[in-house]
């Protein structure tokens, strides 16, 4: 059970940090952010919505992670939302001529296959902290 507590622990620490990291830094460069969604073909008149939505869903999700009882709601939500940035990607590449950059900070440094990758990477953490938290709460 301590295995599983400290891989929980990792996992959450390393969501935290990216969730954490990626709100400020769209916050910090806010005007930014919000013109590169209105830029993008894919999302349209939401792109304002979501310009505020976002950063506001990585900073609950961060703090629904530091709460023992919130932990796997967090884990789920972190796997949907990074799942849903993974299909927006993949959508924009390969069906855009344009692809708006707009996640800041380190990550705008990465190719999008790279950044693909990192969320798939991501994705599969947040599995595997969903299993183990509900394998240490007996649910399998």
């Amino acid at each position: 059970m301590a295995v599983r507590n400290r891989i929980i622990e990792v996992i959450v620490a390393l969501y935290i940090l990216l969730w954490m990291y990626a709100a400020v830094s769209k916050l910090l460069d806010f005007e930014v952010f919000s013109v590169q969604l209105t830029k993008s073909p894919v999302l349209g008149d939401n792109a304002a919505l979501l310009a505020v939505l976002v950063p506001g869903v990585e900073i609950i999700l961060a703090v629904l992670l530091t709460v023992p009882v919130f932990r796997l709601m967090g884990l789920i939500g972190s796997f949907l939302l990074m799942s849903a940035f993974t299909i927006y990607l993949f959508v924009i590449t390969r069906h855009s001529s344009y692809v708006p950059c707009s996640c800041g900070g380190i990550l705008e440094g990465l190719s999008w296959d790279s950044h693909i990758i990192f969320n798939l990477f991501f994705i599969g953490l947040s599995v595997w902290g969903i299993r183990m938290t509900l394998i240490n709460k007996d649910f399998f």
